[in-house]
């Protein structure tokens, strides 16, 4: 997460129990840190305290403004409507100590931790070169990505955003469509001289299917192997989507994968690709106040730009 405005001091004296308590800048830099993260932990790291602090200081500010600002929703904390008002007051004040801090006719520096959680190849192939391009501008932004394949969470505390496969139905978030990429089939040079390639749907009985674990799929819209070949047999199954290449590739079977993935390697070879060409979408999922974060902001913007880059590759179109 950024660092709002600097430190907040641990040690400054709390007001004492009066419902007139005027209200702190300092209170307001603390809410807009444990809004955007959804972790009092989090928040303290970012300001340089320690839990206890933040929840003095968020128990302050609720008093000063008499109402709760935030709401305990699983592991961690979302803002009540109270508090989405409170944030708009937090913002301001950041983008003006910001602004005083700023060097006249300087460029924005941006700093801080963005972390997110996207699918494995996702995360490779289109987060990572991204979040370069930030870095080489904003070598003060850093991000940790978490790689998994799952259904968008309801609660996101400890995470900026996640990209997940298929529109997702998510609460008191916003969900932003990145772009489209599609799955192949996929057999190696080798497999296909020894098995010889399928020439029809009804051809691919038999042949062995290297994809996601059936039991352990969380994603629905990743549910497909079925309407590929229903009598094609499973081979080597996974979680990871870099273990689908590299079975496909050891020549184990015939692989389900993304053509992205799968291109870059030239001792794949695409099977049956006007019939089997299924597509797919990646949405981001976010809080809206988390995008007001300006390193935040530059992340989602680089993704988007590397989709764009990247969309004939993503469809397959690419040899």
């Amino acid at each position: 997460m950024a660092k709002t405005a600097g430190r907040i001091c641990e040690n400054a004296d709390m007001p004492g129990p009066t419902p007139q308590r005027r209200l702190s800048a300092d209170d307001l830099l603390v809410l807009l840190a444990v809004g955007r993260s959804g972790r009092y932990t989090q928040a303290a790291d970012e300001l340089g305290v320690n839990h206890t602090t933040i929840a003095r200081r968020i128990a302050a500010l609720e008093q000063s403004l008499g109402g709760r600002l935030l709401a305990r929703v699983g592991g961690g904390w979302e803002l009540t409507d109270r508090g989405r008002e409170a944030l708009g007051a937090a913002e301001a004040v950041e983008s003006a100590v910001r602004a005083l801090s700023a060097a006249p006719a300087s460029p924005p520096v941006l700093e801080g931790v963005v972390r997110m959680s996207a699918t494995d190849g996702f995360s490779a192939y289109i987060a990572a070169p991204a979040i370069a391009e930030v870095q080489r501008r904003h070598p003060g932004v850093a991000v940790e990505i978490v790689a998994t394949t799952r259904r968008a969470t309801q609660q996101r505390s400890g995470l900026d955003f996640e990209v997940v496969v298929g529109e997702p139905q998510v609460h008191r978030a916003q969900a932003i469509r990145l772009g489209d990429y599609h799955l192949g089939l996929y057999g190696s040079r080798d497999y296909l001289a020894r098995r010889g390639a399928p020439a029809s749907r009804a051809e691919l009985t038999g042949h062995p299917l290297i994809y996601f674990i059936d039991s352990m799929l969380q994603v629905d819209d990743l549910d497909l192997a079925r309407s590929v070949a229903p009598g094609m047999r499973e081979s080597i199954t996974s979680t990871n989507v870099f273990v689908h290449v590299e079975a496909t590739r050891a020549s184990a079977g015939l692989g389900l994968l993304p053509c992205f993935m799968a291109a870059r390697h030239d001792d794949l070879v695409r099977v049956l690709p006007d019939t089997v060409a299924l597509q797919l979408s990646y949405w981001l999922v976010t809080r809206a106040e988390t995008m007001h974060r300006p390193e935040v902001a530059a992340v989602f913007d680089a993704i988007r730009t590397r989709m764009a880059d990247q969309h004939d590759a993503l469809l397959g179109l690419v040899p």
